[in-house]
C-alpha cells in the first residue's frame, strides 16, 4: 500500500469522527458507500454472548440522523478521538482497526468525562475511498439512557 492510500484512509476515519462531533450527518453520510451498514456490538461475559446495539444499512442511519430531533435524548456533546491502529488492503477494500475513546461534556456545569471506550472496525471500499462497513465494538457496556447518536 502507497502511504499516499494509507493517509486517505486514517483521513476518512478522523473525518467521520468530525462529523459526527459536529452532528453533521450529511457530511458522515457523504463519506459512506451506496451499499454502507453500521453496528454497534459489545460483549457481555454476564450471558457469555455478544450484543448488537444498533445494526442499520445507509438508508437506516439515514432514517435515524431524521429522527433524532423527535426523541427525547441527552444533547450533552460528545467527542470521538480515533486512534487508527492497522490498515490491510487487499485491492478493492482495506480493513481498519483504530481505538475509539468518547467524550462527553455535560450541558449542566461543563465537566468533561470519558463516555465509551472501543474499537472502530471498519472496512473501506478502495479506490474511491469511502466506508462500507463500520462495527464499533465497544468495552463499555454502562451508557445510561437517552443518548442516540452513533459512536
Amino acid at each position: 500500500m502507497k502511504s499516499e492510500q494509507r493517509q486517505a484512509i486514517e483521513e476518512l476515519v478522523y473525518r467521520s469522527c468530525l462529523a459526527l462531533d459536529a452532528r453533521d450527518f450529511k457530511a458522515f453520510l457523504d463519506l459512506c458507500d451506496a451499499e454502507f451498514r453500521y453496528s454497534i456490538t459489545t460483549h457481555s461475559p454476564e450471558i457469555r454472548r455478544d450484543m448488537v446495539w444498533l445494526d442499520h444499512d445507509r438508508k437506516g442511519m439515514e432514517t435515524l440522523f431524521t429522527n433524532l430531533p423527535k426523541h427525547n435524548s441527552d444533547h450533552s456533546p460528545i467527542t470521538r478521538h480515533a486512534t487508527v491502529y492497522t490498515v490491510d488492503a487487499n485491492g478493492s477494500e482495506a480493513h481498519v482497526v483504530s481505538a475509539l475513546q468518547v467524550f462527553r461534556t455535560q450541558l449542566d456545569g461543563g465537566a468533561t468525562e470519558l463516555f465509551a471506550v472501543g474499537r472502530l472496525h471498519d472496512t473501506i471500499k478502495l479506490p474511491a475511498v469511502k466506508l462500507a462497513r463500520r462495527v464499533v465494538k465497544l468495552e463499555t457496556r454502562l451508557l445510561g439512557y437517552g443518548y442516540h447518536i452513533p459512536f
